[in-house]
């Protein structure tokens, strides 16, 4: 009677689990993050072979020996090779096979690999290049020439790239459905790769705490149904007339909670590389020299300047030499 009202008490839990699964990590609605569902179900189901025996030996015999009972546990063995055998060989194996799966798919679902037809072909990518900001999310679109604040839009199956950096804090760039995570780091960049295959509208956010409006930094996902509808929106946000070059990106930068989603129409070339490298002293320095940003410095110029400065580095050196020897 116990087991049985355990058990169902089980299964309850169990639904009540599940029910909250719609939108998450278990229900995918793209390739990557339907493999990633199919790891963490066999995962857990080979881990739970070991737990739930043990679980229910624990509380089989916590009844079965409770106290006010008849029942007396005295074993007549000190050692059995049988048990120890099955103790010790079933969890080395559950392992060996969980340890086989996580390599396979650890190396599958490189977020920086680019994904594959069934035939093993690199599939062509859209690029979105995305900043996370205090506290509000910048996709910029490098091959449309717009950029949204808050709204991440591509069509259905077509694979996406995404390079990511942050103007500050680290944060960790999510859309659960979608797949994995991966974080954005001021001056670096990560890289993710994700498709949609099926139309409909997802939730994305940041899953790395980064300050007072982390809360609110949230964004959509949209995958349209066709190529059609992804370019309608484009001709909708070059529509705004608002263009998003060094000025206004300052301005943008400004720390904000709970952001509208915004829409610029055009974008200063290159802006995703200067906010990457915006905390590189010689890089900012190079700009100050004359370069855009170091843009344009071709590899002899840069040698050259080094080697101007040689004779300096070497009067420095000859006359702290000098001051030594004194």
């Amino acid at each position: 009677m116990f087991i049985r009202s355990l058990s169902k008490f089980a299964l309850a839990a169990l639904a009540l689990v599940l029910s909250g699964c719609e939108g998450g990590v278990l229900d995918p609605k793209g390739h990557v993050g339907v493999q990633e569902k199919e790891l963490i179900i066999i995962a857990t189901v080979l881990m739970l072979l070991v737990v739930i025996p043990v679980i229910f030996m624990t509380l089989y015999f916590a009844w079965k020996y409770r106290e006010g009972r008849d029942e007396v546990y005295m074993p007549k063995w000190a050692h059995s090779t049988k048990i120890e055998s099955v103790i010790w060989t079933i969890p080395i194996i559950i392992i060996i096979i969980l340890g086989t799966i996580t390599w396979k798919t650890t190396h599958e679902l490189d977020p920086y690999r680019p994904l594959e037809d069934a035939d093993g072909k690199q599939l062509d990518h859209m690029v979105v290049e995305v900043v996370s900001l205090n506290w509000k999310w910048l996709f910029i679109y490098p091959e449309q020439g717009v950029a949204t604040v808050n709204e991440l839009v591509f069509p259905k199956d077509v694979p996406v790239q995404f390079k990511i950096t942050s103007d500050s804090t680290m944060n960790s760039f999510f859309i659960p459905q979608l797949g994995s995570q991966i974080y954005s780091m001021a001056g670096m960049e990560t890289k993710l790769h994700l498709i949609a295959n099926h139309e409909g509208t997802y939730d994305g956010f940041s899953a790395n705490y980064s300050g007072a409006g982390f809360t609110g930094m949230k964004f959509k996902a949209i995958a349209t149904a066709t190529d059609a509808d992804f370019n309608s929106w484009v001709a909708k946000v070059k529509a705004s007339g608002t263009p998003l070059n060094p000025q206004s990106y300052e301005v943008l930068a400004e720390e904000s909670e709970n952001n509208p989603v915004q829409y610029y129409s055009d974008v200063t070339d290159g802006l995703f590389h200067q906010i990457v490298m915006k905390y590189m002293q010689h890089y900012n320095d190079w700009g100050k020299g004359g370069k855009e940003h170091g843009e344009g410095m071709e590899h002899g110029e840069h040698h050259d300047a080094e080697a101007s400065d040689m004779p300096k580095m070497q009067h420095s050196a000859d006359h702290a030499a000098a001051h030594g020897e004194a």
